[in-house]
C-alpha cells in the first residue's frame, strides 16, 4: 500500500512523462497516453485517500480523455495524425 505522500509523486512522475512524449510528437507519443491513465489512477488514489472530492472528479474526467487518447493513437486503425510545422 502506498503513503498518500507516494501517490502524488508516482502521480506527478508518471504524468510529467507522459506530457513529455505527447509533446516530442514522435511515433511513440501514443504512449504518453498510457502514462495519463497511470497518472489518473495515483491521483484518484490520492484524492480518495485524502478526501478531495473535487480531484476524484476532475481525474474521471481526465481517464476519459486518457482512455480516448489510447484509443485514437494506440488501438485505431485509421489515424489522424496532426502534421508536424
Amino acid at each position: 500500500m502506498f503513503t498518500p505522500d507516494t501517490l502524488q509523486w508516482l502521480g506527478c512522475g508518471t504524468g510529467a512523462l507522459g506530457s513529455l512524449l505527447l509533446a516530442l510528437n514522435t511515433r511513440h507519443s501514443g504512449w504518453g497516453f498510457v502514462f495519463f491513465l497511470i497518472s489518473n489512477g495515483f491521483w484518484t488514489a490520492y484524492g480518495l485517500a485524502i478526501h478531495a472530492p473535487g480531484l476524484i472528479v476532475m481525474q474521471i474526467i481526465f481517464t476519459t480523455t486518457s482512455l480516448i487518447g489510447i484509443y485514437r493513437w494506440l488501438l485505431s486503425s485509421k489515424k489522424e495524425l496532426v502534421p508536424a510545422n
